[in-house]
């Protein structure tokens, strides 16, 4: 049994304090540590049920949808006053689950933003056997941004050598994938980002062939024709809004626009209308969506091809790394202003 497993500790949570409109602030979020917790699984907790010590936790956009007043069955809101949840690695300090033993290390879906967490239904919980590379990287790229990426682009896309990619909020935690994959499978690859710095990391860290800063850019369509001329196979979509309007006039016949996220619209009151999906008709081009939990079930796969990048040096990640649960509401929220470079990471603890 792990060392300390019986001790009462006090437990530090983030928690929701009202739920948001428009665009969300720290003030929303707030850090307590009034609460205890007993570093063992109580008696009489259902069968399955685990105790953890949270490790590190991901901030992600589709968080926002959790904390306003959400009438989708799909994102409920987080309850007030509660500790907020997402994804997150931990460490399995005591177990009454027969796949899950102590000294584990595990990642998986609604982990509370707290230092020790009583899982009572670990499900969706993957455990971590390769250790030789960050744990932190099972919050991206070996996580859910990673799953999002690899099929969202291989699957989804369907790419083929030489066919030229654009891929908005490209410097974030799924988009800074799906250009590396996108240069492995051969193709010509330009990414937007936010800011100066993130453009040259794109060119410099990443291997685009090219990319430019958006809040720079007055006319998109013009940006867009600049880099690609002779127009776009495939768009991997994060942004939406007047980005898209202005893909959709710059697509090639049969090109594919896959769509991940709309981060620019999620903090609207009335999202931005799209005015251009005649080109759809006119160039043949396949709009589609996904979510990541539909490849959960083959993460395997992402395993086998990725790790083999990671340890040969052929990909790299840009991690933002906040240390503590006391910044982590400031890390939440600037993943809304571009705050953050690279994927967005809280580490409450070190293994």
């Amino acid at each position: 049994m792990a060392s300390g497993v019986g001790q009462i500790v006090k437990n530090k949570q983030v928690k929701l304090k009202g739920y948001v409109k428009g665009f969300p602030k720290e003030s929303d979020l707030y850090v307590t540590s009034d609460s205890s917790i007993e570093l063992r699984v109580p008696d009489g907790s259902p069968e399955g049920t685990i105790l953890v010590k949270n490790l590190y936790l991901s901030g992600d956009p589709y968080m926002r949808f959790h904390m306003g007043e959400s009438q989708k069955p799909d994102f409920p809101s987080f309850p007030l006053d509660a500790p907020i949840s997402g994804f997150g690695v931990a460490k399995v300090l005591e177990s009454k689950n027969p796949e899950f033993k102590v000294g584990d290390l595990i990642w998986g879906f609604r982990i509370q933003w707290e230092e020790y967490s009583l899982i009572t239904k670990p499900e969706g919980f993957f455990k971590i056997h390769h250790t030789d590379v960050s744990l932190s990287y099972y919050t991206g790229i070996l996580g859910m941004p990673g799953i999002t990426a690899y099929f969202g682009f291989n699957e989804v896309c369907s790419p083929k050598e030489g066919e030229h990619v654009f891929i908005s909020a490209a410097s974030g935690a799924v988009g800074q994938l799906v250009g590396q994959f996108a240069k492995l499978k051969g193709c010509y690859v330009v990414g937007s980002a936010g800011s100066r710095e993130k453009v040259e990391l794109l060119k410099t860290k990443l291997g685009f062939d090219e990319a430019f800063n958006y809040k720079e850019e007055h006319d998109f369509l013009a940006a867009l024709k600049r880099f690609f001329p002779k127009g776009i196979d495939i768009y991997f979509e994060n942004v939406g809004g007047k980005m898209l309007d202005a893909v959709l006039l710059n697509m090639r016949a049969h090109g594919r626009i896959v769509v991940c996220g709309m981060i620019s619209q999620y903090n609207l009151d009335h999202p931005e209308p799209v005015y251009n999906l005649a080109s759809v008709i006119y160039n043949r081009v396949r709009i589609e969506g996904f979510v990541c939990f539909d490849y959960f079930s083959r993460y395997s796969e992402l395993l086998d091809a990725v790790l083999p990048y990671i340890r040969e040096k052929k990909i790299n990640y840009l991690e933002d790394v906040a240390e503590g649960l006391d910044n982590g509401p400031a890390a939440l929220v600037g993943l809304f202003s571009g705050r953050n470079i690279g994927k967005q990471v809280v580490a409450v603890a070190h293994e």
